[in-house]
């Protein structure tokens, strides 16, 4: 099993708890309202990486850490989660966020013990795993580093980020089936999205596992790399998304996520606000430039 070292800035976590909760979307969610990252989390370790030597601009890992559990999704470890990436994501010097595991296990599936006693009025009540999908509302770019089992609500969480990228031991799969229910973090919406209707029917109704190679030749991975190159050059993918110019990403991400949501005409009609909004931007004018100078362009 990998592991990453914590060497993010040290801040006092005497007041860096999760704030109380407060009612959004009729379920009662986590409301991150500290600035900082917490000095350490249970079940996370958090790291920043220059882009380059010359450049303050960062890419921020978050590395699940519940290796005895194969980083079982537990409430506790989905909080950490959460916070980490709210904070990083108002940081400004973060540029774009990898969402990491170990080697044997992104994230086996939720956490089984925590479910089994609860009955319809508590996942109701609750909207059970309804605050999970805040990790898709981030502005800035997560990026999904997949090595070893990445289950049920593991493989919700990776489709969750932007992208994902796997090594060639990743095994995706939604075997909630087994357990006498389906998914319920976003597995039947977005691995149908991904995959199509046929193969994502397949795997929920079987409980059977996709390789990595399936997984890319399904579309539901961007890359496969051996298992001692991914984090390289998962890194490496993420200081190019860092180096581009802040808001043509964010607007980039806003588009292609609004593509699965949205009418093609609608759709072509945010693509081109979007794009005119850029025009009034110095980055505009900088990458133009630098194309036209034959020079790195240097973004703001």
């Amino acid at each position: 099993m990998f592991q990453i070292a914590q060497h993010a800035s040290r801040h006092s976590a005497s007041k860096l708890g999760v704030s109380s909760g407060f009612t959004f979307g009729g379920h009662f969610a986590r409301s991150f309202s500290s600035s900082l990252l917490k000095d350490s989390y249970d079940n996370l370790l958090v790291s920043k990486h220059a882009v380059s030597e010359d450049s303050d601009n960062q890419v921020a890992m978050m590395q699940l850490n519940r290796p005895k559990a194969l980083n079982a999704l537990s409430d506790a470890v989905l909080d950490d989660v959460l916070h980490a990436a709210h904070v990083l994501d108002k940081d400004p010097t973060v540029r774009c966020l990898i969402l990491t595991g170990s080697a044997k296990a992104f994230a086996a599936g939720a956490d089984i013990s925590e479910m089994k006693t609860k009955n319809f009025e508590d996942a109701y009540g609750t909207d059970m795993f309804g605050h999970w999908q805040e990790l898709s509302r981030l502005q800035k770019p997560l990026l999904a580093a997949v090595s070893g089992f990445c289950l049920g609500g593991g493989c919700e969480v990776a489709m969750m980020c932007d992208m994902i990228l796997c090594s060639k031991s990743a095994k995706f799969g939604q075997p909630e089936i087994n357990l006498g229910i389906i998914a319920g973090g976003g597995g039947t919406q977005r691995l149908t999205r991904a995959i199509g209707k046929s193969k994502s029917m397949y795997m929920h109704l079987t409980g059977e596992f996709i390789s990595a190679e399936e997984a890319y030749n399904s579309g539901l991975v961007a890359k496969v790399f051996p298992d001692d190159e991914l984090m390289d050059e998962t890194l490496k993918i993420a200081k190019t998304i860092a180096s581009k110019g802040v808001l043509s990403v964010q607007a980039a991400k806003e588009a292609v996520n609004a593509a699965e949501e949205l009418p093609l005409q609608e759709g072509l009609r945010l693509e081109r606000r979007l794009f005119h909004s850029l025009f009034a931007t110095k980055d505009q004018k900088e990458g133009m430039a630098a194309f036209l100078e034959k020079r790195p362009a240097d973004f703001s």
